[in-house]
């Protein structure tokens, strides 16, 4: 395939595209686009929330644009504070370096390591002298930085904000003067960044660079953007066993952005369950091949009956009702009332089937739920019996 050619396909699952008009043209062209991706290898894994932007270099890539891979290894002494309520803590030249030898080892799971350029913003950062700082920081105002929602915030509240990280978003757009780029992407909580690179590249007379955002993905809390410092996310280069265990507890109502926004496919038909399990199958396939499948699926199913006891009470359910999960909870005799049984799902302590209960409205009809193991807690099991 060719540049130039069904370029359609780069604006889905996409927020952002600034100016769409002009990337249009682009496209169009027939050039070679040089893609822009930046990575500051601040940990040693890559989790599937990085895997939506990667991805979506990979589709330029696989439209003949050559795909630059960036790495932050100068730019991650000072740590992106992009959406962070504190400043970041500096890592050594040897975390910095081994970070990101994981990083393209797992990243080259998605892209074609042949047509990926790897550069390292060392390169151009490392030699600047006093004077070219000074003439880089004259791009913008302080005024303009602080508009930043993270720096306003921690500006009102009074918390600390180094130089360093104020300097952040110049030395970050200063890659994209660098790199001639034609486009750059990150998800939407780059937006910032990204913009600045457009308006930096103007202020070296550079044509200013097209912007692309995707969106974030929320881990497997189902609360925020997945995280490792938070704890919901999954790992690409996790144990199979792992991911899909993982996969099983993420929330129902976020099944479809996972389908769309990882796999590039829409949600099958079905029952949650199913599609969860579809969902943990395709991953570990996707990461860790075809042979892996069958034994994590087989892994996860063991442990979650193990964990049943043979002794199981009986939650009975009318046969036709639509079963509440809060009145469930209480029927079993697991909480006294129903503010205590939301706030053990609120808590993430209910279990319908081996998932995580995180909708305290959820409700299922009877007929689906004959059988199934009703938890709450570590130790309280009851299965539900449709009469």
């Amino acid at each position: 395939m060719t540049a130039g050619t069904n370029h359609g396909e780069i604006y889905r699952n996409t927020v952002d595209v600034i100016p769409r008009e002009e990337l249009d043209r682009r496209l169009k062209s027939g050039r070679a686009l040089r893609v822009k991706l930046g990575i500051d290898p601040t940990a040693p894994d890559i989790h599937l929330g990085f895997v939506v932007v990667l991805k979506k270099l990979r589709a330029f890539q696989e439209l003949g644009h050559t795909a630059v891979l960036t790495i932050g290894d100068y730019t991650a002494r000072v740590g992106d504070p992009s959406g962070k309520s504190k400043t970041r803590p500096v890592l050594s030249p040897e975390q910095i370096e081994e970070n990101t030898r994981t990083y393209l080892e797992q990243a080259y799971l998605v892209l074609d390591k042949d047509k990926t350029e790897v550069r390292h913003n060392s390169e151009w950062l490392a030699p600047l002298a006093l004077a070219d700082l000074i003439r880089l920081t004259r791009a913008t105002t302080v005024a303009r930085i602080l508009e930043r929602d993270d720096f306003s915030k921690r500006f009102a509240a009074g918390d600390a904000i180094t130089l360093t990280e104020l300097l952040y978003p110049l030395m970050q757009a200063y890659d994209s003067v660098a790199l001639d780029a034609d486009v750059e992407l990150g998800g939407t909580d780059q937006l910032y960044n990204l913009l600045m690179g457009r308006h930096v590249m103007e202020y070296y007379d550079k044509t200013p660079q097209c912007v692309m955002t995707t969106p974030l993905l929320v881990g497997t809390d189902g609360a925020i953007k997945m995280s490792k410092s938070v704890g919901n996310y999954i790992g690409v280069t996790e144990a199979p066993k792992d991911v899909f265990g993982k996969t099983m507890s993420i929330p129902d109502h976020l099944m479809e952005d996972y389908f769309s926004l990882v796999l590039d496919r829409p949600m099958p038909e079905g029952e949650p369950v199913e599609q969860k399990r579809e969902l943990a199958r395709s991953l570990v396939r996707m990461f860790h091949g075809e042979g892996a499948v069958a034994d994590a699926e087989r892994i996860f199913d063991a442990v979650v009956r193990r964990e049943v006891p043979d002794d199981v009470p009986e939650v009975e359910v009318a046969e036709g009702e639509s079963v509440w999960i809060v009145d469930l909870i209480t029927r079993a005799g697991f909480a006294g009332t129903n503010g205590e049984a939301r706030r053990f799902v609120r808590g993430g302590a209910v279990r319908l089937g081996g998932e995580v209960v995180r909708d305290e409205k959820l409700s299922k009809p009877a007929t689906d739920l004959d059988g199934v193991i009703l938890q709450v807690g570590k130790r309280r099991y009851a299965r539900i019996a449709v009469r």
